[in-house]
Parts: structure tokens; sequence; C-alpha cells
């Protein structure tokens, strides 16, 4: 039995003595439930206040945590810019949410992997991987731009919720194989009203998976209100009819999502299983480029959550405590400046497309049904290009003959 196994059993043991039965008790299900309000460690005025069960991270942490912040938010910004300028097919902005984002990547361990959706962007560059590869998907050029296996970040899911059933298949692989690996799976809560999202978390509560499920509570799903999602007291409380604890956090609060997901990652290290979190949040932004928000909130709605941005609460937070100073600041915008700058660059230069992509990918060995549509399309492709050739030259034979005739025109003249 590997050490994993191991513990989770003594887990398991201690959640119920018999091992093997469900526990009914109040006290276990009272253990479980979330807060009624939101962990926080720092308001939104840069105020940090003692909290009885969760610290403060290290001022180390919460300064590199800022850093991720600044870059995140410029990140944000260029590519909205990129979708107008044509060079970006559809971006779903974070903007607002970077506290989630940059909290959920740095704390994991490097063996550890990340399970995204489509709004996570800010979370992928934050793990290591490049903006321009994690942009090749919304730029519509690859399903995915970067290798998961060498980054430990899974390809961004644009299905809602379909990553979590992945993300509790890898973390159950991995303890079955002895690994110490966590997994965080992240989603929105649009997708706590899908079917895989509870197939995902009864399976991973039953089988003691290390799984983090990480909900961004952005308060709409594209244009429906959480209210009409569910009427549970909060997603949060969801996790308890799945027998794993739920928390819900401030999620604007990068100090308190850093440790109140440090400790589910913790817990599910330890053999302790899955945890619930859910992170109470403002889609600042429309849902992509593609969306009107006008038609279904307040402006004064949008406006009100402009005073609880995390980058100005954790701005406001290490200034007070000394922590960063005005040349600190202007180095982490140069730093965020030349990433957008080199972004730009990149998407700014044209791909070389290869029609057999389309492919080389889908069997290890091609069908003849695959074959023969690739033949046809190799057809299809070098007729397109006689014709395109035949056009150019006829183009190019009619302006010799008229530059003839008019030199004839002008001899004879």
């Amino acid at each position: 039995m590997t050490k994993r196994l191991r513990r989770r059993c003594r887990w398991r043991a201690q959640r119920d003595p018999k091992a093997g039965t469900v526990s009914t008790s109040l006290d276990h299900a009272q253990a479980l439930l979330p807060r009624e309000t939101p962990v926080r460690l720092i308001d939104q005025n840069g105020a940090a206040f003692a909290d009885d069960t969760y610290a403060l991270p290290s001022a180390e942490r919460l300064v590199a945590a800022y850093g991720a912040l600044v870059n995140g938010r410029r990140l944000n910004d260029q590519c909205s810019a990129l979708v107008r300028q044509g060079r970006m097919a559809v971006y779903p902005s974070s903007h607002g949410q970077e506290a989630c984002q940059v909290a959920a990547s740095l704390v994991l361990g490097e063996n550890d992997w990340l399970f995204p959706t489509y709004r996570d962007t800010v979370a992928i560059v934050n793990r290591g991987v490049t903006p321009e590869e994690a942009l090749v998907l919304l730029r519509g050029d690859w399903h995915s731009g970067y290798d998961p296996h060498r980054t430990r970040v899974a390809p961004q899911a644009t299905p809602l919720a379909t990553q979590l059933l992945h993300a509790v298949g890898l973390a159950h692989a991995a303890t079955l194989r002895g690994e110490d690996t966590v997994v965080m799976a992240l989603c929105g809560d649009g997708a706590t009203s899908e079917g895989d999202f509870h197939e995902a978390l009864n399976f991973a509560a039953v089988f003691m998976v290390p799984v983090v499920f990480f909900v961004q509570n952005n308060e709409f799903a594209i244009s429906v209100p959480l209210a009409k999602q569910t009427h549970a007291p909060s997603l949060a409380h969801k996790a308890v009819g799945y027998g794993m604890p739920g928390q819900r956090v401030d999620g604007n609060d990068v100090a308190a999502v850093m440790a109140v997901l440090t400790e589910a990652v913790d817990r599910a290290r330890a053999g302790g299983g899955p945890s619930l979190v859910e992170a109470h949040t403002y889609r600042m932004q429309a849902h992509t480029n593609a969306d009107d928000d006008t038609r279904y909130r307040e402006r004064d709605e949008v406006k009100a959550w402009v005073e609880r941005d995390p980058l100005t609460r954790m701005r406001a937070y290490l200034s007070t405590a000394g922590l960063l100073s005005a040349d600190d600041e202007e180095a982490l915008a140069a730093e965020a400046e030349t990433m957008a700058s080199d972004l730009r660059d990149a998407l700014n230069r044209e791909v070389e497309v290869d029609p057999e992509d389309l492919f080389k990918y889908v069997y290890a060995d091609r069908p003849a049904h695959l074959q023969r549509q690739w033949s046809q399309l190799q057809d299809e492709l070098a007729r397109s290009d006689a014709w395109a050739s035949g056009a150019d030259a006829e183009t190019s034979g009619t302006h010799g003959s008229a530059q003839g005739n008019n030199g004839t025109k002008e001899l004879a003249s």
C-alpha cells in the first residue's frame, strides 16, 4: 500500500470509526459547513485584521502576489485590446477576478496540476506558461498552445464543468501510483449547475481524491444571476451533501484566498480528500467581447465593485506596511508592460497553417475514411492553387497586352 493510500485510510478512519459506513452524525455535518460570512484578512481599504483560523501569508508571498496581480491586470487589458484589433477571436476577461487567479496558481507545488476554464488565462500564465502559448486556443489556432505534461496545466476547457471530471481522474490516478500530487480544479458559478459538477464531487469524495474544487462565484453565468441558478445558502454549502468540507472566501482579497486554498491543498496532500472553496468575486467586464452586459445588469452594480478591486486593496496594504515603494511599483509596471509588448509582437505575426493538421492527430494510424477525406482536400487545394495561378497569369497577360497596344499607338502617332 502506498503512503498516500495509507494516509487516506487514516483520514477515513478519523472521519468514521467504522471506516465503511456513512456517518450521519450532526457533529460531522457541522464540521463540513462553511462560514456564514466569507473569510477575509484584508478589507477593501487595505486594513488587515486577525482571524482565529487563517493567518496572513508572509510578506514575501504577499509582495509576490501583488506583482502577479499587476501582471495579470495588464494581461487582461492587453488581450481585450487584441480582440478589438482582430488578433484574437475571443477573450473572456478575468478583470476584477485576478486575486482568485493568482492565488490558485501560487499555492500549488511543483508536482501539482492546475485544471483551468476559459476565463483562467491569468492563472495559466502565473503557473509558468508564456502568454503567447496560453492564448493559442483563444486566438483560434489550435486546441492548446502548451504541453500539459511539461507545465502541469491542463488545456483550457470551454464546455462548463467537463474539466472537473478530468481533474478528478488525474488526481485519482496519481494516488493509485503513489505520487505526491494535488489538483486544483477551477470553475465558475455557472458550472455548479452542470451534471459533471455533481459527478466530479461525488466521485472525489467517495474515493478521497486529492482535489481542491475552486469555484469563482462572479455572480453571473453569462447573463443568468446566481439567484436563478441555486437556492442553496451558498455554493460552498453544496460540499456538505458530498461529505467534504466547504469554505467561503472574499475572492477579491488575495491574502485570504491564498490562506484558504493553502489549507485545502495541505489537507488534500495529507490524505484528507477533496474540498470545495467558493470565492465571492465579480466579473467587472462583459462575459466576452461578444456579450452586451448592459442588457442584464445595471452600471451602478458594477461601479460598487470598483471599490473592492483586488489590486488597489493589496497596494494599499503593502504601501501602509512599508512593503511597497514608488520605485517598486514603477518596476512592476515596467515588467508588465514588457510582457504586453512581447505579446503584441507575438500575436501580430501571421500563423503558417498546415491543412493536414486537421487529420494528423485524430488517430495514431489514420483510417481509410479520413485518408479519403485528406486526399479529397488535397485535390481541392491543388485545383484552387491552379485556378489562382491561371487567374494571375491571365491578369498578367492582359496587362502586358494592354501595354503592347499602348506602345503600338504611341509608335503610330
